[in-house]
C-alpha cells in the first residue's frame, strides 16, 4: 500500500479536498517502482503483488478496509508512507500507528526522513519515536532498492533503518512515475507527473533539495520522456507537472523538449506543462521558445526576494534584481503563465519594507502569479543544520513547517507582526485595482486576462477562503469528523455537522461575492481590450511593460534596490 499523507489544520483536521490541485510525484515514482518489481515477480512466480496508491489531500485513507484486505489475502503486506514532507510527519506517524497495532510492516520515506540524516549529527527525538514503536525508516531514492525493501517485508526481515543518502542512484533507463486512472481523476485536471531530473546545481541555505537530492544532477532522457507520455495518453493524460527543481538546468532540456513538440505534432495532441525554473532561463538560447513550442503553458519561478542583501544572505546568487523585468517580459512575449515565489521573514524584512517591496513588485514587474511562504528553517536546509548546532529555539511542532507558519525568531519582527504581513501580503498583491492592472497587461500580448480572473480565484481565493495555501488547495474542502490530530476532541456529530454546513455555506457565500466582483472586472477589461467595429484600443503601457533593453536612469528601482531602506524609497 502506497499513503502520500496529508497533514493537519490548525484546528486538527486533516487538509483535504474533494479535487486535489497538485499531484504528488514521489506516489507516481513509488508506484511505477513497485510496477516494475510486480511484471518481474521479485518474490516469486506464484506471488502477485497487489498495489494500491492513495494521496491523502483528496482521498480518506480507509485504514481498517485497508488491513481487512491485507488480513483476507493472508497477511502478508507493506505499507509504505511516501514523499513524507516535514509538516507532515506528525500525521504520517498518526496513520502509521494502526498499522503497526494491526501486526503490519510499515515504512516511511520523504524529504523529512532523508533531509535529518543529511544534515543532523543524530536522529531528532520523532524519528526515533518512530523506530522504537517499530515503523522501518527510510533514507534516499527507491530506485533499485524498493525491491530489496519488498523482499524484506516479505521476509519479516526488514531493518529498522535504510539510509541510501550517500548512494544517489542515475535516473537513465529507471522504471517511470506512474498513478492509475482511478487515482488521477481525484485530481481537478486529471495531471500527470514526472521527473526529468534531480538534484540542484545552487547553494540556496533555505532549500532542502540540494541536501536530499544532491547538488550533482541526475536525467531521464528523451526516450523516457517520450514513453511516458504515449503510456499516459491511453488514460487520456495531457497536462502535467515537471517536478524538476530547475527544468532550465536539466542538460537535456532542449532533446526533451523537441522530442515533446515532435509527439505533439505526429499524434495532434496539445499537451501541457508545468515547469519549475530559474530568473536566468530566458538567457539559454532558445529556451524560452521551445519550451513554448512543447507546450509548456505555466512556469514557477523562485524570486524569493527582490533585496539583493536577503538574497545574498541566502545563497540566492543566481537571481539578479535588474533581470527580472526581462525575464518575465521574454515568458509574456510567449503567451506563458508565470507564477512566482516569494519569501517573507529573511532578516532584513520589516512589516514596512514588506509592505513597500510587494507595491514595488506589482508597480516594475510583469508577473501573474505571485505566491508568499514564510522562510522556514526546513529539516534538511542549511538554514536548520545552523540555527540546530547553535541552539536556536525551533518549533517544536513539525505540523508548523508548512510555510505558513513561524518557526523561529525574527530580529526586527515579532511572531505576530510576521505572520500579520504574511497574511495581509496576499491582500496588498491581490488588491482590485492591481487585478486589472494585470488584465490590462497581458491583454497586450494578446492573452485572454480570464487568466488573471482564474488565478486570482484559485490562488487568492484558497488563502482568503479556506485559509490554505493554495500549494496545498483544492476545490470543496472536506472535514472528516473522525480523523482529528490526537490532542484534539473528537466533536459531537449534532454539533459538527451543523457546523460544518454554516462553515461550507460562509466559505463560500463570500467566495461566490468575491468571483462576481472580479468576473465584472473581467469583462470590462476584456470588452475595453478587444477589437470593436475594426478599431483597435490604444495599447495599454506602464512601468512594468517598458523595454528592458532601453537605457536605465540611475534611480531605476530595479537597478538600486539594495536595502530594505531604499525599497521605502522607491516606492514613495
Amino acid at each position: 500500500m502506497l499513503i502520500k499523507p496529508s497533514h493537519y489544520d490548525d484546528q486538527g483536521y486533516v487538509i483535504q479536498w474533494r479535487r486535489a490541485w497538485v499531484p504528488s510525484n514521489s506516489l507516481a515514482c513509488l508506484y511505477g517502482l513497485m510496477q516494475e518489481a510486480r511484471e518481474r515477480q521479485v518474490l516469486g512466480a506464484d506471488i502477485d503483488i497487489d498495489i494500491h496508491a492513495y494521496d491523502e489531500t483528496n482521498t480518506v485513507i480507509p485504514v481498517h478496509r485497508i488491513i481487512q484486505r491485507i488480513r483476507r489475502g493472508g497477511g502478508g503486506g507493506l505499507i509504505c508512507l511516501v514523499g513524507v514532507q516535514s509538516n507532515q510527519f506528525p500525521r504520517a506517524l498518526d496513520l502509521a500507528r494502526p498499522f503497526r497495532a494491526a501486526g503490519l510492516p510499515v515504512a516511511i520515506g520523504g524529504f523529512h526522513v532523508s533531509g535529518c540524516l543529511a544534515m543532523l549529527p543524530e536522529l531528532p527525538p520523532e524519528l526515533r519515536t518512530a523506530m522504537d514503536e517499530g515503523i522501518t525508516l527510510f533514507a534516499g531514492e527507491g530506485e533499485g532498492r524498493v525491491i530489496d525493501l519488498l523482499r524484506a517485508a516479505h521476509a519479516g526481515t526488514l531493518q529498522p533503518l535504510y539510509d541510501f543518502m550517500d548512494d544517489l542512484p542515475d535516473m537513465q533507463g529507471q522504471p517511470l512515475p506512474f498513478l492509475p486512472p482511478e487515482v488521477v481523476r481525484r485530481y481537478s485536471t486529471m495531471p500527470g507527473t514526472f521527473d526529468a531530473g534531480r538534484g540542484c546545481p545552487f547553494t540556496c541555505s533555505f532549500c532542502t533539495i540540494i541536501n536530499v537530492q544532491g547538488r550533482r544532477s541526475r536525467y531521464r532522457d528523451a526516450d523516457d520522456v517520450e514513453r511516458l507520455l504515449r503510456a499516459n495518453l491511453a488514460h487520456g493524460i495531457r497536462q502535467y507537472f515537471i517536478t524538476d527543481d530547475n527544468f532550465a538546468r536539466n542538460r537535456n532540456w532542449q532533446t526533451i523538449f523537441e522530442r515533446i513538440a515532435a509527439v505533439r505534432e505526429e499524434l495532434g495532441v496539445r499537451f501541457s506543462f508545468t515547469i519549475q525554473v530559474d530568473t536566468m532561463c530566458h538567457t539559454l538560447p532558445g529556451f524560452v521558445e521551445r519550451a513554448r513550442q512543447a507546450g509548456v503553458s505555466r512556469v514557477f519561478i523562485g524570486l524569493e526576494n527582490i533585496n539583493p542583501a536577503n538574497l545574498q544572505a541566502a545563497g540566492k546568487k543566481q537571481n539578479k534584481i535588474a533581470n527580472y523585468r526581462e525575464m518575465l517580459l521574454t515568458w509574456q512575449r510567449a503567451r506563458v503563465t508565470t507564477l512566482c515565489g516569494y519569501i517573507l521573514g529573511f532578516p532584513g524584512d520589516t512589516v514596512e519594507s514588506i509592505r513597500a517591496d510587494i507595491e514595488l513588485i506589482k508597480r516594475e514587474l510583469p508577473l501573474d502569479v505571485l505566491e508568499f511562504f514564510c522562510l522556514t528553517p526546513l529539516p534538511g536546509s542549511a538554514d536548520h543544520q545552523t540555527l540546530h548546532k547553535a541552539g536556536v529555539a525551533l518549533e517544536p511542532d513539525l505540523n508548523a513547517y508548512d510555510l505558513e507558519h513561524v518557526c523561529t525568531t525574527h530580529p526586527l519582527m515579532t511572531k505576530a507582526e510576521w505572520l500579520g504581513i504574511y497574511r495581509e501580503a496576499w491582500d496588498i498583491f491581490y488588491s482590485r485595482d492591481h487585478l486589472e492592472r494585470q488584465m490590462r497587461r497581458i491583454a497586450t500580448f494578446g492573452r485572454n486576462p480570464l487568466r488573471i480572473m482564474q488565478t486570482a480565484l484559485q490562488y487568492y481565493g484558497c488563502i482568503r477562503f479556506e485559509g490554505v495555501h493554495p500549494l496545498q488547495g483544492g476545490f470543496f474542502r472536506r472535514k472528516v469528523r473522525t480523523q482529528r490530530r490526537p490532542g484534539f476532541p473528537t466533536e459531537n456529530p449534532l454539533l459538527f455537522y451543523p457546523r460544518r454546513i454554516g462553515e461550507f455555506l460562509w466559505t463560500y457565500s463570500r467566495f461566490l461575492v468575491y468571483a462576481f466582483g472580479v468576473w465584472r472586472l473581467y469583462r470590462r477589461v476584456r470588452a475595453e481590450t478587444r477589437p470593436k467595429d475594426g478599431r483597435v484600443p490604444a495599447p495599454y503601457m506602464d512601468t512594468a511593460l517598458r523595454d528592458p533593453g532601453a537605457q536605465r536612469t540611475e534611480d531605476d528601482p530595479l537597478d538600486t534596490k539594495g536595502s530594505a531602506d531604499s525599497a521605502l524609497v522607491a516606492a514613495k
